[in-house]
């Protein structure tokens, strides 16, 4: 087994219980305990699991199902340039667009083009990237602040948004599953992105690979909810045709 495939098991593994001890997982990974003490710290290192003495745990056990946001800006950074950069070429001037929050959300917004158009954001880190830009509009909308996400989100978050029409929005999400769809692990997250998505005209979702085969309390958005998905470039085969199956356009 290679390294890479190895870690990601191991990150797999232990995501699916929370926390486990040195000695389980080197039962369950039949390699040295030199070897698995090199990949524990490389994934700790890349904010991928969180080592505690005498095992680890999980970044979802640590900081809450959708993370601080510290932890989850270091984790696959590559990935999120990739997706930012493809997702530029629908970013046009003169619309109406919402930016989810997220850490993949904010890599968009950190190189978007200094462009007329209207701009709503929940997220305070993308919010900081927008101020950089003189043409576009933007609304940071109101509520309550999740200090994890440095997000807003809540009832006046709702209200706020009810009668935006969106021309395009750029969603972010805590995972997907095959035949579950999209998942967050927060309900006012959740209750927001349902609002978004029905309003705007095209909805993109930014997801790198590693958010693939897993499956949070909250179901953000169905497949069919969905016109695009931005990733990088190692998207599963079957996650992939599952979504060109039921229309969605795999950038």
């Amino acid at each position: 087994m290679k390294i890479k495939e190895r870690r990601n098991q191991i990150v797999e593994f232990v995501n699916q219980h929370g926390s486990i001890s040195f000695a389980a997982l080197s039962k369950e990974f039949a390699v040295s305990d030199m070897t698995l003490r090199r990949d524990l710290e490389a994934l700790d290192n890349e904010r991928r699991i969180v080592r505690i003495h005498g095992g680890v745990k999980s970044v979802n056990v640590v900081a809450g199902t959708d993370g601080l946001f510290s932890m989850r800006s270091a984790c696959n950074r590559q990935a999120k340039d990739i997706i930012a950069q493809k997702a530029l070429q629908f970013v046009r001037p003169n619309t109406t667009i919402f930016i989810d929050s997220g850490t993949t959300t904010t890599a968009l917004a950190a190189c978007m083009p200094d462009i007329p158009c209207l701009i709503f954001t929940s997220s305070l880190t993308c919010a900081m990237e927008f101020c950089k830009l003189k043409q576009p509009c933007v609304y940071v909308i109101g509520g309550k602040l999740n200090a994890s996400s440095y997000s807003i989100n809540g009832i006046r978050s709702l209200s706020f948004l009810k009668d935006v029409n969106l021309d395009v929005a750029f969603m972010g999400t805590t995972g997907f599953a095959p035949g579950r769809g999209f998942s967050c692990g927060s309900e006012e997250e959740y209750t927001l992105k349902q609002q978004i998505i029905h309003s705007a005209e095209q909805v993109i979702m930014l997801m790198d690979s590693q958010k693939t085969g897993y499956a949070y309390p909250f179901s953000s958005a169905h497949v069919k909810d969905v016109d695009v998905v931005v990733s990088d470039d190692q998207l599963a085969e079957d996650v992939k045709s599952e979504l060109e199956r039921n229309g969605v356009r795999v950038v």
